[in-house]
Formats: structure tokens, C-alpha cells, sequence
């Protein structure tokens, strides 16, 4: 299962980079913290993954779009 996780980052990752849409790389990018805190979770790190979902998925594309 991590290992899905993992390749999902990895293309996640490219994809946001090589997009020119702004819009759709800060999607991207909210994607790939999303994907990383189901990555925490799989390990047993539920506070860090909780963390990462509430500032990585709510807080910075909000900041990311603003500016």
C-alpha cells in the first residue's frame, strides 16, 4: 500500500512542477500533502498526519492563492 502511496507522490510531484497553470500547481501541490499525510498515517503517525492535512491541504494553497 506504501508503495502505491509512494509513486502517487513521485508523479503528484512532476505533474506540479511541469504544469503552467498556477492554479492547477497549487492543486497539485495540496494533492501532494494530502497524499503525504495518508503516507503518515500508513506509518503510524497519526499526529504528524493530522498536522500535515490541516496546514499542507487547508492552510497553504488558501496562502498560495491569495498571494
Amino acid at each position: 500500500m506504501s508503495d502505491v502511496v509512494l509513486v502517487l507522490l513521485v508523479v503528484v510531484a512532476a505533474l506540479s512542477l511541469q504544469v503552467r497553470n498556477m492554479l492547477t500547481s497549487v492543486i497539485l501541490i495540496s494533492v501532494f500533502s494530502l497524499l503525504s499525510s495518508l503516507l503518515f498515517f500508513i506509518y503510524h503517525a497519526p499526529d504528524v498526519a493530522l498536522t500535515e492535512a490541516a496546514v499542507g491541504t487547508g492552510v497553504a494553497p488558501l496562502v498560495f492563492v491569495w498571494a
